[in-house]
């Protein structure tokens, strides 16, 4: 208020004559513009006094609009100007002129319109302020015919009329700033509110929702440019099925708004009839009366369609609506792309989760690996801790992952670590990160692997051999859910779930204080076990030709088939390695095999194998029963081969004592502990 009141101060400073005027008229003014709110206001508390105070008996404001003169602000009814026949040729004379004219009892001054004079606009015309429509002028009339030949009154009402103008333009815009600051904060408001929709339809719906509260109309739509098609796609579309409504490129205000790629204004009593698109009307069984429409850009600039509000439900659209929906574009095409860029990272996402999922399967179907994977699928909705057990090679990572994949984490990192790899010194600065110059070799900043798991899941291999040290560090992370920085003293918060895994008897560590009790509970909510492969019947089988498969398909080449003799080799071989012992034999079989069958002598596996395998066996029953035959009698051959040390004959055949022991009791194997 004291900015405005300020302008009209210098303007009347300025003024070398007002002084005649005296100074009744510059207070009343000021102190009118101080107590309005708006310019209806204001101009109800002026216009009597100037009346009175210029002895003049008619006093208003004019405005062109459309090639038609619209009136306000006059002290006196319209009928009594129709009556003294309002002087049309003279305001039109005194507004061409840009000066003062006086005729008849008649004064007009006109107004100056710009607020910015020679402010471009984006197509680079000329900008007027919004809330003005064509020209303006301030019209006097007096009854007295002789009051123009009164030198001193005539400059007296040019001066306070000029004063008059200048205030009057100036609430003018002190309303449309306040009107605009409002209009902005609705369009900032409204574009919040569109970054919470995901779908494109229902964001393509909020926008044009907040158009029509914003712009007080019935309706609004985006129209999409479909440069190929030469169409417009517009959403939504009320009334018709599937609520699009698609029109040609080139037709109809949208048309024009995206052909020269300026805003555009319709309104039923001022513009031409052929300019509306009366086709769309008939489909949706809708008429228009007034239209507005604004050219889209995308953030490179490039035209990607047309925002339409149609029906302004208290008068006619103007160049104030322009300039809103010209906002509400701006932020509706911003938001637009971005969903469109948040869209396509999600299925890229998806696409690459779903591919790394498939990359590392849990395949077989023998009953215990059914069985596990019910488990792990039942485990994986949970942010349980999972213990998994299994020997050297037993797939403990696969099944980690496949609980991580199965998980509402799968969008999230699955980061591993081997702890049996990793010194005491070195296993906090790998799970906790460090800071720069923490210690001799920390020459920059570096993030643990907890932060890197952030929303998603680690998985501690081998945990069994991690440090005393290394335990209590990772127990207090487990319970308080921060890391802290080697270095560092700022706590960060993670959100990880973590997957351990093992091949270690850790009841034993326990009793021997190798491991600590609390974290073994901590890690142990969920177990799984998984078998060895012997164990698992003709999974053997499904597994080889899995990664036959995935061997031959890396290279290109051809897949060969397992002869019988092979097959029967790798039912009957004991694979100490387990999973991984036979991958890198298939590896090995799909690079150096050239043949496209696959017999014995390809699998290069252990001579003492190939030479039982080629002395006569009789066995009877199924096969799962002739595979454990020869499981004991591999067994016991070890055990007499080592002279019955237990820990030799574990050596021999590739395994822990305490799995050799619990492979012997699933076999029904009967033991002796070794003295």
């Amino acid at each position: 208020m004291f900015f405005r009141v300020g302008r009209v101060l210098d303007a009347i400073n300025h003024s070398n004559r007002y002084e005649s005027a005296g100074g009744d008229l510059a207070e009343y003014l000021l102190l009118a513009l101080e107590k309005s709110t708006t310019v209806d206001d204001w101009l109800s508390r002026v216009v009597p006094f100037f009346c009175r105070e210029l002895n003049v008996d008619l006093i208003g404001l004019v405005q062109q609009s459309h090639g038609r003169w619209v009136m306000q602000a006059w002290n006196q009814e319209t009928v009594v100007i129709a009556d003294r026949l309002f002087p049309e040729n003279l305001v039109a004379k005194s507004l061409d002129e840009g000066n003062a004219t006086m005729e008849a009892g008649w004064f007009v001054l006109p107004i100056s319109l710009k607020s910015n004079p020679g402010a471009k606009s984006a197509t680079g015309e000329e900008q007027a302020d919004q809330c003005f429509v064509g020209a303006s002028a301030l019209v006097f009339h007096t009854a007295d015919a002789q009051w123009h030949q009164q030198v001193e009154q005539v400059r007296r009402v040019e001066d306070a009329a000029r004063c008059l103008s200048l205030a009057w333009v100036q609430q003018v815009r002190t309303e449309q700033a306040t009107q605009r600051t409002t209009q902005l904060s609705a369009v900032l408001e409204a574009a919040a509110q569109w970054q919470r929709h995901e779908e494109d339809q229902s964001l393509l719906e909020a926008i044009a929702s907040s158009a029509t509260e914003i712009l007080n109309c019935e309706r609004a739509s985006i129209f999409l440019w479909d440069r190929k098609r030469k169409k417009l796609v517009g959403r939504p579309a009320l009334g018709v099925p599937g609520g699009v409504l698609e029109v040609d490129d080139s037709v109809g205000v949208v048309g024009e708004v995206l052909q020269s790629e300026s805003p555009r204004i319709w309104n039923h009593d001022r513009d031409e009839e052929s300019r509306v698109n009366r086709k769309v009307d008939q489909t949706l069984e809708f008429e228009t009366h007034s239209l507005v429409a604004v050219p889209m850009f995308d953030q490179k600039n490039r035209l990607i369609g047309v925002f339409e509000a149609i029906n302004h439900t208290d008068s006619v659209f103007g160049p104030s609506h322009v300039s809103v929906l010209g906002d509400l574009a701006k932020h509706a095409a911003v938001a637009i792309q971005t969903q469109r860029v948040q869209n396509a990272l999600a299925a890229t996402r998806d696409r690459l989760v779903s591919d790394a999922a498939a990359s590392s399967p849990l395949i077989g179907s023998h009953p215990s690996i059914l069985a596990l994977k019910e488990t792990a699928k039942k485990v994986a909705g949970t942010d349980l801790g999972v213990l998994i057990r299994g020997g050297n090679g037993t797939g403990k990572e696969v099944l980690a992952r496949a609980i991580h994949f199965e998980s509402n984490r799968r969008a999230g990192p699955f980061i591993a670590v081997n702890c049996a790899a990793l010194v005491e010194t070195l296993l906090e600065s790998e799970l906790f990160g460090h800071e720069k110059g923490s210690f001799t070799d920390a020459q920059a900043t570096r993030v643990g692997k907890f932060e890197l798991a952030d929303q998603g899941t680690l998985f501690l291999d081998e945990v069994g051999d991690m440090s005393p040290g290394g335990q209590a560090k990772l127990l207090r992370v487990l319970e308080e859910k921060v890391v802290v920085r080697v270095g560092g003293s700022q706590t960060i918060p993670v959100d990880v779930r973590v997957i351990a895994a093992t091949n270690q008897p850790l009841e034993e560590l326990i009793q021997k204080k190798l491991f600590r009790e609390d974290l073994f509970f901590r890690l142990n909510v969920v177990h799984l076990t998984l078998p060895e492969l012997t164990d698992r019947g003709d999974d053997v089988l499904v597994l080889a030709e899995h990664f036959l498969d995935q061997f031959c398909s890396q290279i290109g080449r051809s897949v060969p088939v397992f002869l019988p003799a092979a097959r029967r080799a790798l039912l009957s071989y004991a694979w100490p390695g387990n999973i991984r012992e036979l991958r890198n034999t298939i590896e090995r079989v799909a690079y150096l095999c050239t043949s496209d069958q696959i017999n014995v002598d390809d699998l290069m596996i252990s001579p003492s194998t190939l030479e039982h395998l080629s002395r006569p066996v009789v066995m009877g029953g199924t096969l799962n029963e002739a595979t454990r035959e020869f499981q004991v009698a591999h067994i016991r051959r070890a055990i007499d081969e080592c002279d019955g040390s237990m820990t030799e004959a574990a050596k021999l055949l590739g395994l822990h004592r305490s799995n050799l022991y619990r492979k012997m009791n699933q076999l029904g194997m009967e033991s002796a502990e070794e003295e």
